[in-house]
This record gives C-alpha cells, structure tokens and sequence, in this order.
C-alpha cells in the first residue's frame, strides 16, 4: 500500500466513522429536548422517562465522539502536515469555534444529566436547548473547514503561499452556508430515522407499548421535517457546486459531454473510456435547470477538463445515486406518516407502516457516507480545489499501514462497546407501559 493510499484509507476511515456520532451530537439532543418540553406541557410520565433515556444514550454517543474527534485532530497532523502547515491560518478559525461548541455542549450535557432534581425544570429545559444549539453549531462550524477545501477564498496566492490572509472570509466562503445546512439536515434525518427504526421494531412486538409509540412520533417528527427539507438544501448545494467546482458536478452527473438541455440522469453506470453513462434514465434538459434554472443552459462536461484533474467518475457517481436514493425513499416514509396522521390513524397499528420504519432506519447513515464520498472523492485530485494536490500534502513518514491498523483495531472496539451498551439501553426499556384513557390519541 503506498503511502498516499494509506493515509487516504486511514482518514477516510476516520471520518467515515466520527460522523455518525457527529451527527447524533447534533440530532440526539434535539429528541431528549423536545420529549422534556412535552412532558412540562402536557405532564405525561412517559414522555419523562423518555427524555431521560434518549438522554443516557446521547452520553454514550457524546463520548465515542470524542474520543474519535480525538483521534481526527492528530490525524491531520500526522498524515497530512503539509497541509496544515499552509492551510493552518486559513481554517484555525472554524476549528476553534468547533472546540468552544464542544466544549460548551458537553459543559451543559453534565448540567443535564445529573440536574434532574438539583435546578428549576425551566433551567433544565434551558440546559437541554443550550445542548441541542451547540450541538448543532459545533457539526457547521467544523464543515465551514470543508466547505473552504471546495471553494477556497480568503486569501492571496503568491508564489504558491498564501498572503493577506482573512479568517473570517475564509470561514464565509461561498459554499460554507449550504454544506453546512445539508449536514445538519442530514443530522436530523438520519438520527430521527435511526431511533424510529428501533422504536418501530419494539412495536412490531407489541403495538400497544405506549413508551415506544411516543418515541416513534417524536423521533419520526425529527426525521421526517429534516429529510423533507433536504432536497431544497441539496438544490441549493448543487447550484453552488455547478457554479464553483464544475469538474465535481459534471462527475457527480456522469455528464461527459458539454451540452445545452442536459439530462438529469437516475442510475447508469459510466463508463470513462467511451465517455458515456450507459443504462442510466434520462430526463432531457432537467440537469441544466437545476443547476442554472433555465433547461436552455450548457452543462459543462468532463471531457472540458483534462483528464488528470478528473476524480474517480464511477464511484462518485454512484455514491451520488446512493444518496439520492436513500433520501427519496425517507421522505416516502416522512410522507407516509404524514398521511396516517392526517386521516387520524395509530402508526402503531400498521405492521407495513412499522416494517417500512425499520427498513428506512440505516438509510440516513447510507445517504450520510455516500455524501461525504462525493464531497470528498468528487474533490480529487486535490484537497485544497485548484490550489493543493492530495499527493503533496501527504506525509513523508513510512510505514503508514502500522497506525491504520492500529486505529482500524480502535474503532473496531469503540464500534463494539457502543453497540453493546445501545443494546442493554433498548433491553431496558420499558415493556409494560400501557396508554390510559387521558393518552388516547397521544400519537395517531
């Protein structure tokens, strides 16, 4: 394995695994919060004990998270010095306001846990939004990073350094507010459905527990609003990478050919060396209107580019559809719920409505992954767009496949403990809670 593939796997690793409990500090504690501000509203016992439990399982994920962030931190140290040595200046900021939100969350977090009985329930609840805000800013602030990456400002290129350097323009650059507004959707969706998923599956076991159709609603409410809204930040996200990374959008599309009226394509498997996207549905002129609102407007191809700056077409396009499609089919569910509510019916009582719920969990946390492999993979070759190469950034130290394995070996232990503790905290709930009269229609 060289060195430059090395690092790549050990940080795609890295990354692939910190955000999924990047996302569940940032979904997580909007559930618990929510659950609490019903329980204050309507005083029902069961949404308490919600509240409570969602709560114990946001300090588990918490803390993984930061272990892993951890382990992120020295990671673009290590693998990537060179990198950080030019681009340090740049981005210091929004990594510093990542560690101010962290570290506020976490402050609250402990006000949470242990302050049930010990402040006013009013200060409780303030506690809990102050984490759910947090939580938040903390995931955009450190994708303002990212979004400098694909569209780099802020600075003065000369002689290959940067000059007259401003933070606070690097910070705000052009694709900061619709990177940072996808992943947080992103956050609310693939948590909310995550935590449907389990709920659901405790109710196709019995249907009547009223602690799991209360989590169900909730969590479903969460999920289903962040993955309705998702198309309209991914619009608004595809418009700016037409605009500022063609090279990107033209491979997420499996568009090879410049072209007026553009195809939108759904599937297909292209195919670089005839330059064509074969067995893919075409819908003539749509790609060009999404990207520049008229379908009249050319879409510039790969075959513009020279071939060196491509990055790898088939996977991330693939990923693309991936996403995609995992989105579609959480708003059919999003909607679905919807439905059941308005005509006034249980989501308890449809075992179909249920078994849709579980099959939906994981695809969140599929659409989350294929995401960051198309920001991340549609970027190469480089890691700072048109101004530095992946490859001379990596690090010079050899034998770079000892700490990949060794890291590999410490997610793999981190991965189980949560699963194992996540399992005890389902195991746990409880399982003979019934609705009384005053609950009726609690959640229909």
């Amino acid at each position: 394995m060289s060195d430059l593939l090395a690092a790549r796997s050990q940080m795609a690793m890295s990354l692939g695994f910190h955000i999924l409990f990047a996302v569940a500090g940032m979904g997580m504690p909007l559930l618990m919060v929510l659950s609490e501000w019903r329980w204050l509203r309507g005083g029902r016992e069961v949404d308490l004990l919600l509240a409570k439990r969602w709560a114990k399982g946001t300090a588990v994920l918490f803390a993984v998270g930061a272990v892993s962030g951890t382990v992120l931190s020295f990671e673009l140290g290590l693998l990537w010095p060179k990198f950080m040595s030019w681009a340090g200046a740049l981005i210091g900021m929004p990594f510093s306001l990542e560690g101010f939100a962290f570290f506020a969350e976490a402050i609250f977090l402990g006000v949470y846990l242990y302050g049930w009985d010990r402040v006013s329930p009013r200060a409780h609840l303030a506690a809990g939004l102050l984490i759910a805000v947090s939580g938040a800013a903390s995931g955009m602030v450190v994708v303002f990073a990212n979004a400098w990456m694909n569209t780099p400002t802020g600075f003065r290129l000369v002689d290959g350094q940067p000059q007259d350097i401003q933070p606070i323009a690097a910070m705000l650059n052009p694709a900061s507010l619709p990177q940072s507004i996808h992943m947080l959707l992103a956050a609310y969706a693939s948590i909310g459905f995550a935590v449907a998923g389990i709920h659901a599956w405790a109710l196709l076991r019995d249907n009547t527990n009223l602690f799991h159709q209360r989590a169900l609603g909730l969590a479903l409410i969460v999920g289903g609003i962040g993955a309705i809204f998702q198309p309209l930040s991914g619009d608004l996200l595809g418009k700016m990478v037409a605009r500022t990374q063609p090279v990107k959008f033209a491979t997420m599309e499996g568009q090879f050919a410049t072209e007026r009226r553009a195809p939108l394509r759904i599937g297909g498997w292209p195919d670089v060396e005839r330059r064509r996207t074969p067995y893919a549905i075409e819908i003539p002129g749509l790609l060009s209107f999404l990207a520049y609102c008229t379908a009249d407007a050319p879409v510039r191809g790969l075959n513009d580019f020279p071939r060196d700056v491509w990055p790898p077409v088939a996977p991330v396009h693939l990923s693309f559809q991936v996403m995609v499609a995992a989105g579609f089919a959480m708003i059919f569910v999003a909607l679905w719920a919807a439905w059941r509510q308005w005509r006034s019916r249980s989501l308890a009582n449809s075992r179909a409505f249920l078994w849709a719920v579980v099959a939906a969990a994981p695809l969140g946390f599929f659409a989350l992954e294929a995401g960051w492999m198309v920001t991340e993979l549609g970027r190469q070759p480089w890691i700072i767009q048109g101004v530095m190469r992946t490859a001379d950034a990596v690090t010079p130290m050899p034998w770079l496949i000892v700490p990949f394995l060794a890291i590999s070996l410490i997610y793999l232990v981190l991965a189980g403990a949560v699963v194992m503790l996540l399992i005890r905290q389902v195991r746990e709930s409880p399982s003979a809670m019934k609705p009384v009269p005053s609950d009726e229609g609690a959640l229909r």
